[in-house]
């Protein structure tokens, strides 16, 4: 768990070293008696896995100082070889054996000593997001009609070859040798806007009716007209 890294770290120290004295507190002065040091110096981001899971765990690195004290220097020696040796092994651990920066001995106001560092990872799981249950879907469809028309002009003469447009739902026709015309499918409610064009004029037309039937059709009169 996020809150008990450190115990986790300590717990295993202690499998190692049985009856020591675990320390979280830097190694800034000489102790009595013998123990095992483990302070916390760096937390990063580590490299995110490849993974499916959604969201991702956050991963972590964990860097601690190891070191150890005794009252004789052999022991402390002995105790901290034991404990790089079971990092090691540990596998799931990373043991960084490079000596630290004389620096950062200066900056804890301790002489330099024995020490390697442990990298612990840590990850954290979080809270998986949750898409909620569909359970119905409805899908709501307008009706459609066909729609015809006969274009008159002066003396209920039909008209052809005249352009017939719906310009809200981008359709056009011409009316034929009979002055009618016709649209397979448009909408069975709302008002249809109609455009049409002949013999040099234009007429704008609106119905809200509809016209399904081509023995009904809509009479559009049509004048005047351009012979």
């Amino acid at each position: 768990m996020i809150d008990q890294f450190d115990e986790q770290v300590k717990n295993w120290i202690l499998s190692v070293a049985e009856g020591a004295e675990v320390s979280l507190a830097p190694p800034n002065g000489q102790k009595a008696g013998s123990g095992v040091g483990m302070y916390l110096i760096e937390v990063s981001k580590a490299s995110l896995p490849h993974t499916m899971k959604l969201p991702a765990p956050i991963q972590l690195s964990l860097k601690y100082l190891i070191t150890a004290w005794s009252d004789k220097p052999e022991d402390a020696n002995q105790r901290l070889v034991q404990l790089m040796v079971a990092a090691i092994e540990k596998g799931d651990y990373e043991v960084e054996s490079d000596p630290l920066p004389l620096s950062v001995w200066t900056a804890f106001g301790a002489s330099p000593r024995p020490s390697f560092l442990l990298r612990v990872p840590l990850s954290y799981e979080r809270a998986p997001v949750t898409a909620k249950l569909v359970r119905e879907v409805k899908i709501e469809t307008s009706p459609t009609t066909s729609f015809y028309g006969l274009l008159l002009g002066p003396g209920k003469t039909p008209l052809s070859d005249c352009y017939v447009e719906l310009p809200d739902l981008s359709l056009s026709t011409t009316t034929d040798y009979q002055g009618r015309f016709s649209f397979a499918f448009v909408p069975g409610v709302g008002t249809k806007k109609l455009v049409i064009t002949g013999r040099g004029h234009t007429l704008s037309v609106s119905t809200d009716a509809n016209y399904p039937d081509s023995q009904a059709p809509m009479i559009i009169p049509f004048s005047p007209l351009e012979d």
